[in-house]
């Protein structure tokens, strides 16, 4: 299943934005979903993950907790991630994809993903 991150831009220090990921068809509730991130020169990273069963256990890297939400609408199938108080430091291109049993073992290709810059 093809997975569309959308929703980043240019915000200042402090700003939020709303990322979206959106599946052609019912996935997230099959799979449990993450947001990733590469900043330039480094290696891409979990930021934060959302189960697949009910309303979903939602778990967060250290990095965002407390700034980042995740959360899913299985009636439009997609899942976002609310981004709040942001840092220069979370500057990236930021993917979504399903994973298994852990963060790492993503089941689908990456796509473009979607550039958040953020400006001190």
């Amino acid at each position: 299943v093809q997975l569309q991150a959308s929703g980043g831009g240019l915000v200042q220090a402090g700003g939020s934005l709303r990322l979206s990921c959106a599946a052609s068809r019912s996935t997230f509730t099959r799979y449990a979903t993450g947001w990733y991130r590469q900043a330039p020169g480094k290696e891409r990273e979990w930021v934060a993950g959302i189960t697949s069963g009910g309303m979903g256990s939602t778990y967060y890297a250290d990095s965002v907790k407390g700034r980042f939400t995740i959360s899913r609408d299985n009636a439009k199938n997609t899942v976002y991630l609310q981004m709040n108080s942001l840092k220069p430091e979370d500057t990236a291109v930021y993917y979504c994809n399903t994973y298994g049993l852990r963060v790492s073992q993503v089941r689908g290709s990456w796509g473009q993903g979607t550039l958040v810059t953020v400006s001190s």
